[in-house]
């Protein structure tokens, strides 16, 4: 009895050890041995082949909603685009061409001021009017009229000399008058340029030639100075007339050292006067960043800067393309940055109030500045506005318009800015088709909304990239 049993578990242990080595061998072949080839191409077709109706790529777009939506649509071109860097910077005075010092020639008093702050003068206008205390110069006008005396009497003993003839009279006398008329001259030329140099003008040194001297001198404008593309400067002369000069060609009475009947000195600085049509942006970038700010300054590579708080729709565009002019070579101690400098043409207009004329500078010192410093350099590439171009996780989409339809194009993003967006010319965009420049974020929602609550599209888009379908 108990060998019947024992027999009959082996069997059954048998029995048990076969059945588990069935099912490890079917195990086996269905994880490690590879599937038929047609079972992968119906696994892959699940994955990467969506159902169209479900994702649409195309939506429509009556002209209302277009309006409504500020959409505009541009033909896309292949350009160039500049990697760049963005450094902080702000409009700055020229140095020696934006604001200009008049000061006292000598020693007065302030009898009359004839521009005030805010004013507008030409080259030429009065601006201040001092009555002499100096008495270099009345002594200077005093000699000058003294010599002018002494070379009438020279010159008529000699014409005595010459009446009386050369046998009568030795020869020699008629060279000493020669001689002393030529140190009178010399005298007279000394006198005058010292005139002319305290700031009295050409009438008015003629006329203390003749005894009538000059009390008051009026100090004017100076002439403007224009700078050139090597940063040297000429002095321009004053137009004849205030209707022959542009408006940017005057200067405007920025401040005042001096009071009424105030006693100056010789050299005192009496007024400041502005010309803000050449100033400078600086911009204030750190070490690091001094190899790529040489590299553009060397290669001359154009500088894309934006002003804040300027309206550019009210001003014609800027005419001027923007360089880096020089690079500083120190380091300001507090904000550990160096600053480079850009040469700016500024616009003017004018405005008149009283019959007087005022100025109004579009750029003004002190104002902010962004500055794009290139880097690089993409060729071959389309360049679109941020706006055009919206992201979906790890895609990226840009809208063709074709009449009321709006077809969601897959793009390759080379770079982007805050601005602008590269995208590569690999047939994803062609040049010439027209392109949503903005609210592509928009179009895409609308797009996604459209596909969540499951409404036809009735277009397709095949893969030419052309669109079919009723409306």
């Amino acid at each position: 009895m108990a060998n019947s049993l024992l027999r009959s578990l082996r069997r059954l242990f048998l029995f048990a050890s076969l059945a588990a080595l069935v099912a490890g061998a079917a195990w086996f072949r269905g994880a490690w041995l590879p599937l038929p080839p047609h079972a992968v191409v119906e696994h892959e077709a699940e994955i990467h082949e969506p159902d169209e109706g479900a994702r649409p790529e195309v939506l429509e777009l009556s002209n209302l909603a277009r309006k409504n939506m500020k959409i505009v649509s541009r033909p896309a071109g292949v350009s160039t685009y500049w990697r760049s860097i963005i450094v902080p910077g702000e409009v700055t005075d020229r140095p020696g061409i934006s604001d200009r010092g008049v000061t006292s020639p000598a020693v007065g008093i302030v009898a009359q001021i004839h521009a005030f702050p805010g004013d507008t003068v030409r080259p030429g206008e009065k601006l201040f009017t001092l009555r002499l205390l100096s008495e270099s110069i009345h002594t200077a006008q005093s000699d000058l009229f003294k010599v002018a005396r002494e070379m009438e009497l020279e010159n008529e003993k000699r014409q005595r000399l010459v009446q009386i003839g050369e046998g009568a009279i030795p020869q020699v006398r008629i060279i000493d008058v020669d001689q002393q008329f030529r140190r009178l001259q010399a005298a007279m030329m000394s006198n005058k340029q010292d005139l002319l140099s305290r700031g009295l003008t050409p009438d008015q040194v003629a006329g203390a030639e003749k005894g009538q001297f000059v009390t008051t001198i009026d100090l004017v404008a100076p002439p403007l100075i224009a700078s050139s593309s090597t940063g040297a400067s000429r002095p321009q002369p004053p137009a004849p007339s205030e209707d022959a000069l542009p408006v940017d060609a005057f200067f405007e009475v920025q401040e005042l050292k001096v009071d009424l009947d105030a006693q100056v000195q010789a050299g005192q600085l009496l007024g400041v006067l502005a010309s803000h049509r050449n100033l400078f942006i600086a911009g204030h970038a750190f070490k690091a960043e001094s190899s790529a700010l040489e590299r553009a300054a060397q290669e001359r590579w154009p500088i894309r800067i934006e002003f804040a708080e300027d309206d550019a729709a009210a001003w014609p565009a800027l005419p001027q393309q923007f360089e880096i002019h020089h690079i500083a070579n120190t380091i300001d101690p507090e904000s550990r940055t160096f600053d480079f400098f850009v040469a700016l043409a500024n616009q003017s207009r004018s405005y008149n109030r009283g019959g007087e004329m005022f100025v109004v500078w579009r750029y003004r010192p002190g104002q902010r500045a962004r500055l794009h410093v290139p880097i690089a350099k993409l060729d071959d590439v389309i360049v679109l506005p941020a706006g055009a171009v919206v992201r979906d996780g790890g895609e990226a989409y840009v809208f063709r318009q074709n009449g009321d339809l709006f077809d969601r194009r897959p793009v390759h993003v080379v770079h982007e800015d805050r601005l602008n967006v590269a995208i590569a010319n690999d047939g994803s965009v062609a040049p010439g088709w027209y392109v949503a420049q903005s609210s592509a974020a928009a179009l895409n929602r609308i797009l996604e909304a459209q596909s969540a609550s499951g409404t036809p599209v009735g277009v397709h888009v095949h893969a030419d990239g052309s669109v079919h379908g009723a409306h």
